[in-house]
C-alpha cells in the first residue's frame, strides 16, 4: 500500500496552536496518536483527530480498491504539517471612534499515513 493522505483547509484555529498538538503525534503509530488526541484538552486535538480519521479511512479504501490487506496496527503518521490559511480580517471598536484591525487566523492541516511493513520491505 502506498501512502494515504487527508487535508482539511481553513480550520478556524491559529497555526501556532495547531502545531503544538501536531508535533506531539508526528511519527507515532495511528493508534497511539488517536489515544493521545482523545485525551488532549486542546481544541486543535479534535480538528487533527478528524483529519487523522479521514486519512486512515482513505488508506482502508485504497487497500480495499487494490485488493490488498491492511493492518491498522502497522499504520503510522509519515507526514503531518500545518500551513497557514487565509486570515479573516475583522475590526474592533477602539477609543475615540477609531477601529483596530483583528486578524483571525486559519490553518490548513495535512496528514499522510503509511504502512510500516511496506517501509521495511524496501530495505529499511
Amino acid at each position: 500500500m502506498a501512502e494515504s493522505r487527508a487535508i482539511q483547509r481553513t480550520t478556524r484555529q491559529s497555526p501556532y496552536k495547531m502545531r503544538l498538538v501536531i508535533d506531539q503525534v508526528r511519527g507515532k503509530r495511528v493508534n497511539d496518536a488517536f489515544a493521545l488526541l482523545k485525551f488532549s484538552k486542546k481544541h486543535a486535538a479534535k480538528q487533527i483527530e478528524k483529519v487523522l480519521k479521514s486519512a486512515v479511512a482513505n488508506a482502508e479504501q485504497a487497500a480495499r480498491a487494490g485488493n490488498e490487506s491492511l493492518d491498522m496496527d502497522d499504520l503510522f503518521i509519515a507526514k503531518a504539517i500545518i500551513n497557514e490559511g487565509p486570515k479573516l480580517k475583522r475590526f474592533m471598536p477602539a477609543a475615540m471612534g477609531r477601529a483596530t484591525p483583528i486578524k483571525k487566523r486559519t490553518s490548513h492541516v495535512e496528514i499522510i499515513v503509511a504502512d510500516r511493513s511496506s517501509k521495511r520491505g524496501k530495505g529499511r
